[in-house]
C-alpha cells in the first residue's frame, strides 16, 4: 500500500468528550469517527485493524472445528418471547417495529435464533456435537455509552453456539472453546487472564471471561498469584477472615449516638473498633399479585462487615432476591425499621424482613449494630443470645489479602477489559424453544448448549489501553494495521531516495510483508508523528545522508530511542528478522 492510494487523516488533539487512551488514540489516529453516541464509523486505518482480529479469530475457530454461518442483526420478538428475554432483558434490547406493526429486536446477541436454526436442522443425535458461528454486528442501547468502542451500542462480536447431546459432551464442546480463545489472544499478542465469572443475562451454570489487563478497566479481577485460581471480583468467594466465631464477653448496651450516621463516626465516636461494627444494607425486591397489581416489596437486610462491600451478583442469589432488586428507598426503610438509614440493624428487626450475614460478620461477637432509632446503636451485640442467627451467605467483594479459595495463597486484584466470555448453557434455550433430538433409543431429549463470545471491536480498545505510550499507539504486530512503513526522506525531489524506497517496498511486499510506504512528501517530524500516533510495530527511514554509506535506519516502535543501521541489500531480511511471522 502506498499512503497517497489509502486515506490518512490524523488530529493533534482528541475531541473533549473522548476520556480514556484508547477512545483518544483511535480518533487522533484516523481509526474511528464518531457518528453518534456510542456509534462509530470504522475509517480505512481502522478496519484494517478490525479485520486483523477477525482473521485470528477465524482461523482459530476453524482450527477448533466450529462451522461459519451468518445470522441475521433484525430478530423477530416471538422468539425472544419464547425464551422470556423479550422481557428480562432489559431497556438494552433495541425494540422496533416494522410497517406491519410487528415487533423485532436489533440483535445483541443471537441465542435465539441460533437455537431456532438447531430446532429446525438437528433431529438424530448422529447430527450432534456441532458449533455454529458467525462475525456480526451487534447492537446494545447503552444508557451511557463512553470509552469509545469499548462501551458502544452498536459493536461488532463474533459468537459461537455449539450443541451437544448430554453435559459431558457439552463439556468437551466448552474445553474446545476455552482452549482457542488462549490461542486467539495470544496470537493477539495480550496480556491477559481466563477468569471465572458470572453468567448474566446470557444465563446458563458454567462460565470465564477472558480478561485483558489494563489499568482503564472496567472489570476487577482476583487472582492467586501462587497458584491458577482467578475470578472476576463479582465471582470470587469470599471466606470469613475469622475462621469462626469466638465467645461472646460483653453485655448488650443501649448508646447514645447522635448524628452519627457511618460506621467509620460511629467507632470513632464511642472509642470502639472499626472493624468491630457491622454495616446493614437494605435491599427490596418488586412484587406484584396474581393479577399483575402492585404489593409491597420484599425487604431484605444484608448484614456486612464495616469494612466490606455488598457484591450485588452476589446479593442476586439470595432466594428472595433472584427475580430482580434495588435498593430499598427511605420510606420503605422507615416502614420497616421504624428509623432512618444511619441506625438501622438486625435487632427488633420487622419479622418480614429476611435478614442474611455475610460470612464475616456472621462470625463476629460482640459488635455494634444500629438500634433501629435515630441517634443510637447498641454495642456487645451477639447472634443467638441478643437476635436469631441469620443466614449465613457469601456476600461481599474481596480484598487483596483474602485466603484464595483454593487454598493456595493470598488474593491480589487487578483490573481488566473484558474481550471474551464462554459460557455452558445447559438447556436455558433449547427447553423454551423445544430444540430436541432423538437419542439411540428414538426418544427426544432436549439439547445442551454453550455460547462463546468475543468483542471484536472492543479487543481493538482494549489492545490500545495495553500497549500504548504519550506518542500513541503501540500495535501488537498481529494486528497492527500495517506491519512496517517505510518513510523516505525528500520522496519526490531526492531520485536515489526514491528509487531505493520503491525497491525495497516492492521486495518486502512480494515477501509478504504487510508494508505501506509513505510518498506524501510531508516534513519528517510531522510524518514520524503520524506513525508513532497511528503504531505501526516496525520503521525503516532512507535518506540521502544514510544512502551515502549504503544504509536505511530501522527503529521499533516499542524502542523509538534506539536506531539501528541496516544495509540496503540487507534491509529486507533485517525486517523479516525482526516480524514475528517469520519467527514462528
Amino acid at each position: 500500500m502506498r499512503a497517497r492510494s489509502f486515506f490518512i487523516s490524523t488530529l493533534k488533539e482528541a475531541p473533549a468528550d473522548a476520556d480514556v487512551v484508547s477512545q483518544q488514540y483511535m480518533i487522533r489516529a484516523g481509526m474511528i469517527k464518531k457518528l453518534a453516541a456510542g456509534v462509530y464509523t470504522y475509517m480505512p486505518m481502522g478496519l484494517r485493524v478490525i479485520r486483523k482480529i477477525e482473521g485470528i479469530i477465524r482461523e482459530e475457530m476453524n482450527r477448533a472445528g466450529a462451522v461459519e454461518l451468518l445470522m441475521p442483526i433484525v430478530q423477530p420478538a416471538e422468539l425472544w418471547m419464547e425464551t422470556g428475554r423479550w422481557e428480562k432483558y432489559g431497556p438494552e434490547l433495541l425494540r422496533i417495529k416494522d410497517r406491519h406493526d410487528r415487533d423485532f429486536v436489533i440483535q445483541p446477541t443471537s441465542e435465539e435464533v441460533v437455537t431456532d436454526v438447531a430446532r429446525q436442522e438437528i433431529k438424530s443425535w448422529r447430527q450432534l456435537p456441532v458449533n455454529f458461528w458467525h462475525i456480526q454486528t451487534k447492537f446494545r442501547d447503552e444508557r451511557r455509552p463512553r470509552f469509545g468502542v469499548m462501551r458502544g451500542r452498536e459493536f461488532t462480536m463474533k459468537d459461537a453456539y455449539s450443541f451437544d447431546r448430554d453435559e459431558a459432551g457439552a463439556g468437551v464442546s466448552y474445553q474446545k472453546m476455552y482452549d482457542a480463545y488462549q490461542r486467539i489472544f495470544s496470537r493477539i499478542g495480550l496480556l491477559f487472564r481466563a477468569v471465572r465469572a458470572d453468567t448474566g443475562a446470557i444465563g446458563g451454570s458454567r462460565s470465564h471471561e477472558f480478561q485483558v489487563i489494563a489499568n482503564a478497566g472496567e472489570d476487577v479481577i482476583a487472582y492467586c498469584p501462587d497458584s491458577d485460581y482467578a475470578a472476576n471480583i463479582e465471582l470470587a468467594e469470599a471466606q470469613s477472615v475469622l475462621g469462626g466465631r469466638g465467645e461472646a464477653k460483653e453485655t448488650l448496651e443501649k448508646r447514645a449516638t447522635p448524628g452519627q450516621e457511618k460506621c467509620e463516626l460511629v467507632s470513632e465516636y464511642l472509642g470502639i473498633d472499626f472493624l468491630k461494627c457491622i454495616k446493614s444494607v437494605v435491599l427490596a425486591a418488586d412484587r406484584t399479585n396474581e393479577k399483575g397489581e402492585p404489593l409491597p416489596a420484599k425487604i431484605v437486610l444484608v448484614l456486612l462487615r464495616a469494612d466490606h462491600e455488598l457484591n450485588e451478583v452476589k446479593a442476586g442469589h439470595i432466594p428472595e432476591l433472584k427475580d430482580g432488586f434495588r435498593f430499598a428507598t427511605d420510606e420503605e426503610i422507615l416502614a420497616a425499621f421504624g428509623s432512618k438509614p444511619g441506625y438501622l440493624g438486625p435487632i427488633g428487626a420487622r419479622e418480614d424482613v429476611a435478614i442474611y450475614a455475610d460470612l464475616t460478620a456472621a462470625d463476629m461477637t460482640d459488635f455494634c449494630c444500629g438500634a433501629n432509632e435515630e441517634g443510637y446503636h447498641y454495642t456487645g451485640a451477639n447472634f443467638g443470645r441478643d437476635l436469631p442467627e441469620p443466614v449465613k451467605m457469601d456476600l461481599r467483594n474481596v480484598v487483596e489479602g483474602d485466603a484464595s479459595p483454593d487454598g493456595k495463597g493470598t488474593l491480589k486484584l487487578q483490573r481488566g477489559i473484558e474481550v471474551g466470555h464462554v459460557f455452558f448453557l445447559g438447556t436455558r434455550y433449547s427447553e423454551p424453544m423445544q430444540a430436541t433430538f432423538l437419542d439411540e433409543n428414538g426418544k427426544p431429549q432436549p439439547i445442551q448448549m454453550g455460547c462463546y463470545g468475543i468483542g471484536v471491536t472492543r479487543v481493538a480498545g482494549a489492545a490500545i489501553e495495553q500497549c500504548h505510550d504519550d506518542k500513541g499507539i503501540i500495535w501488537p504486530e498481529s494486528i497492527a494495521p500495517f506491519e512496517v512503513v517505510i518513510c523516505p526522506m525528500n520522496y519526490s525531489k531526492s531520485e536515489e531516495v526514491k528509487k531505493t524506497a520503491d525497491a525495497l517496498y516492492e521486495s518486502l511486499k512480494a515477501e509478504g510483508v504487510d508494508v505501506i510506504l509513505d510518498d506524501r512528501d510531508m516534513r519528517p517530524g510531522v510524518m514520524f508523528a503520524d506513525w508513532e500516533l497511528i503504531g505501526v510495530p516496525h520503521r525503516i527511514v532512507i535518506g540521502d545522508r544514510g544512502l551515502k554509506n549504503g544504509e536505511v535506519e530501522y527503529a521499533d516502535r516499542r524502542n523509538l530511542a534506539e536506531k539501528t543501521m541496516v544495509k540496503t541489500e540487507e534491509a529486507v531480511a533485517f525486517v523479516k528478522s525482526r516480524l514475528k511471522k517469520f519467527a514462528a
